[in-house]
């Protein structure tokens, strides 16, 4: 059976992380395979992952998806960081932006001259030296040469799958509707062999590719692979979400709001905005958490609120026997970060590098279980940041977050940058030096000391050298035109 060549590849599930793994399954080897998709138009789709990060851009650029073309189907705004408000403390806001700050010396970051510049007050704030930010701060976007902006964008995932469905028939995968009422597996080698449809119809395959959200009928229901929860580390589990209609230009960045059991998302599109309340139900129950929704919103409701259960964690494997596991089906921290569909996209990319034509081997499951396991415990790491340091002590569950008994692996992060001002990106982990020090700055963390290279330079270079970056921002951002406008201009969506 492990030798067997991989031919037919069955997607089980449509929605954002179906469409993509059709999307680039059928482009890049689409002339090799049979590739059918199983999805029904009776299962209703999370859908509410509409905020992403910069890395999408690399995934179209690998499929020759046209931007103008994508953004116009999807209602999409671009996007520049997130801003977070009261995460820090109540009226303390930050944004983590997708840019660069400042210019690094290869012995230290540019933080350890901003830390030496604000010791002799001759440094600003951290984000001045960060074009993002600033034209987030301002609301301003453009393409600039060279890829001198750094974004990604927020998306109607309904319509991202739509786009999706329609780029990968025309490069042959067969949509089938039906909904999945078993799965049927090899008694010898306990691979799956075929799904049975409502219909009748059964679907043989070679490659199995679980898409069917939090349900996961393939990975657990069927192979029973198992799930490590991560609730003691994270503790919202639910979410309630609602859209809303537009009331005011699209801010070119989401905004992140805490609250006392959670936070609070807003994502604005062309036409629309999402907004939803992420909680934990030890801390508030459904009803307060749609009341604090509601009672924080603006625009007149489009949809009705609806409650979204969830499990921190991950599958012990994502890649068991013939079957992948691809988006929800193979764990889920939480929205925070807008890390989903950027793990979908990871998940796709991987098994395009290991792809299993000349047969599935035990060897290229271990090292996408391996892969994949180090990822997400570098994100899960970085989300926990977030509510581990903070100040809030104002209710029960913001006390319980800083009295978590964090991995060792942030422990170990959190430490060297309070001791040292020093940040190591670890080899292909998603967030970036920059990304852990606009955070751990922003959720008040300041560095006991810099780096001694900063010492070397008198005053009037240290400030010659800071003003010099600023006003190079400030220059940039002075010819950048408003967001709503350049969106109207770039990308208008289609008329209803």
């Amino acid at each position: 059976m492990e030798a067997q060549k991989v031919k037919r590849v069955v997607i089980a599930g449509g929605g954002t992380a179906g469409w993509m793994a059709a999307a680039a399954v059928s482009k890049i080897l689409g002339r090799q395979l049979d590739i059918k998709l199983i999805e029904s138009d009776e299962i209703a789709t999370v859908g509410v992952g509409e905020a992403t990060i910069p890395t999408l851009i690399t995934f179209h650029r690998l499929l020759d998806i046209h931007e103008q073309q994508f953004m116009a189907a999807t209602n999409a705004t671009f996007k520049l960081g997130i801003r977070f408000e009261n995460w820090r403390d109540r009226g303390l806001d930050y944004i983590h932006s997708f840019g660069l700050t400042g210019t690094d010396h290869w012995t230290a970051g540019f933080q350890h001259f901003w830390l030496k510049g604000r010791e002799r007050g001759l440094a600003g704030d951290y984000g001045d030296y960060c074009l993002e930010l600033k034209a987030a701060l301002e609301s301003r976007f453009a393409h600039l040469p060279r890829g001198g902006m750094n974004y990604a964008f927020h998306l109607d995932a309904g319509l991202y799958a739509r786009f999706l469905r329609q780029f990968s028939e025309g490069y042959g995968v067969q949509r089938i509707e039906g909904k999945i009422v078993e799965v049927r597996t090899d008694a010898e080698s306990g691979h799956i062999r075929s799904l049975r449809l409502d219909s009748g119809a059964e679907i043989e395959g070679d490659l199995f590719i679980d898409c069917t959200g939090f349900r996961a009928l393939l990975i657990e229901k069927t192979l029973n692979i198992g799930y490590e929860d991560w609730s003691h580390w994270l503790f919202c589990d639910s979410a309630v979400a609602v859209q809303t209609d537009s009331v005011a230009p699209a801010l070119p960045y989401t905004r992140s709001i805490a609250h006392g059991a959670g936070w609070q998302w807003r994502i604005p599109l062309q036409h629309r905005v999402g907004n939803g309340l992420v909680y934990s139900s030890r801390y508030i129950d459904d009803e307060q958490a749609r009341a604090t929704l509601m009672g924080n919103i603006e625009g007149q409701t489009r949809t009705e609120p609806r409650v979204i259960r969830f499990r921190p964690g991950q599958r012990r494997q994502t890649w068991a026997r013939n079957c992948v596991a691809i988006g929800l089906s193979s764990g889920f921290l939480e929205p925070l970060e807008s890390t989903s569909i950027h793990l979908i996209q990871r998940g796709i990319i991987r098994l395009m590098q290991m792809f299993p034509g000349n047969g599935i081997r035990q060897t290229d499951i271990d090292e996408y279980n391996q892969q994949t396991r180090a990822e997400i415990e570098h994100i899960r790491d970085f989300i926990v940041l977030h509510y581990h340091v903070t100040e809030r002590q104002d209710t029960p569950f913001w006390r319980a977050c800083r009295e978590l008994d964090i991995p060792p692996s942030l422990r170990h992060r959190i430490e060297l940058f309070r001791q040292t001002g020093r940040v190591f990106r670890v080899p292909n982990e998603l967030f970036a030096e920059n990304s852990w020090i606009q955070v751990m700055l922003g959720q008040g963390i300041t560095p006991e000391q810099h780096h001694p290279v900063a010492d070397l330079m008198g005053d009037a270079e240290l400030s010659g050298f800071l003003e010099g970056i600023r006003k190079q921002v400030a220059m940039s951002l002075r010819q950048l035109p408003a967001h709503q406008e350049y969106v109207e201009r770039y990308c208008p969506m289609a008329k209803a």
